[in-house]
């Protein structure tokens, strides 16, 4: 088992061209119920405050397997048209961990002030928000316990705090949404250490809901998501979901050359929502099927 873990180590090194893995794309269970995690113009969302944590990987105990854990609060405030969040996200996959810490804010610009009429779904359903996050990237990697002789890249362990960047808009209406942002803006730049490479990921996504009943209980929701890195094939995301009155909702993802997901969601005493999540990694790839969940907490009204 620890050679098996050496070499995942190694092949993911090489494939990063770089000393250093920088943040991993949150998952489906992360970004699908925390979209502030890749853009920040979600934040501020919801009119009611909503605390989320999360965790991927950690129930698998494969030695090296990647593990997400993410922490995010996020509110609205000045009538609901400024939301202001914060959190953290927490990757470790084989010796390499990084801690990404940020704040939030979004400006949102609504085009339906009076939308009064009966709903049980839980967004904004007009409204065209800006949102800029910014924090800092903590790097740790353990590259002595390796064992690798005769190579100066894996001789020191490395510990080095990046700042970060990153800028979004989103635009939503009843029927569906688009959203797109930038992440880690400037942070090689502000760095002297060559060993370190911090990739800026682009997201670019969105998504449609149908409605099957004048009372729109169900509702359907095919998305998407592409990310693109450089120096890195094109990632897409496939989702599907299936939401009644925000009391049960299910889905299913695929990501490309990658996983497929699978996601089933609770909602009970009104303002919570648990969620689990299970990845079934293809056979290409060098990590075992895994899962996660996420625990949210919505004040006021909740979902």
């Amino acid at each position: 088992m620890k050679y098996l873990y050496y070499i995942l180590v190694i092949i993911v090194l090489s494939v990063c061209d770089t000393n250093v893995i920088a943040q991993q794309s949150p998952l489906f269970s992360d970004y699908y119920y925390t979209p502030v995690l890749i853009n920040p113009a979600h934040t501020g969302y919801h009119s009611n405050t909503e605390i989320s944590l999360s965790n991927f990987g950690y129930l698998n105990q494969f030695e090296g397997n990647p593990r997400t854990f993410s922490g995010v609060y996020n509110t609205s405030t000045l009538k609901n048209k400024v939301g202001i969040g914060g959190g953290f996200i927490s990757d470790k996959i084989g010796v390499t961990s990084v801690t990404t810490i940020f704040a939030s804010y979004a400006y949102k610009l609504y085009f339906d002030h009076h939308y009064n009429r009966a709903r049980w779904w839980d967004y904004n359903p007009s409204v065209l928000s800006f949102g800029l996050t910014t924090g800092v990237i903590l790097i740790h990697e353990k590259l002595s316990e390796l064992g690798i002789q005769g190579d100066p890249n894996f001789k020191n362990d490395i510990d080095i705090t990046v700042p970060t960047l990153g800028i979004g808009m989103l635009y939503n209406q009843k029927d569906f949404y688009l959203g797109i942002s930038v992440q880690n803006l400037f942070s090689n730049t502000a760095t002297n250490d060559k060993n370190i490479n911090v990739t800026i990921p682009y997201y670019f996504y969105g998504g449609y809901r149908w409605y099957f009943n004048r009372f729109e209980e169900l509702r359907f929701q095919p998305s998407f998501l592409a990310k693109y890195v450089s120096g890195a094939p094109l990632q897409f995301d496939l989702n599907f979901s299936v939401n009644y009155k925000n009391k049960i909702e299910v889905g299913a993802g695929y990501r490309t050359n990658s996983s497929f997901n699978a996601l089933a969601s609770f909602y009970f005493f009104d303002t919570w929502r648990f969620a689990y999540n299970y990845t079934i990694y293809k056979n290409n790839t060098p990590f075992n099927n895994t899962n996660g969940f996420i625990l949210t907490y919505r004040f006021g009204e909740g979902f």
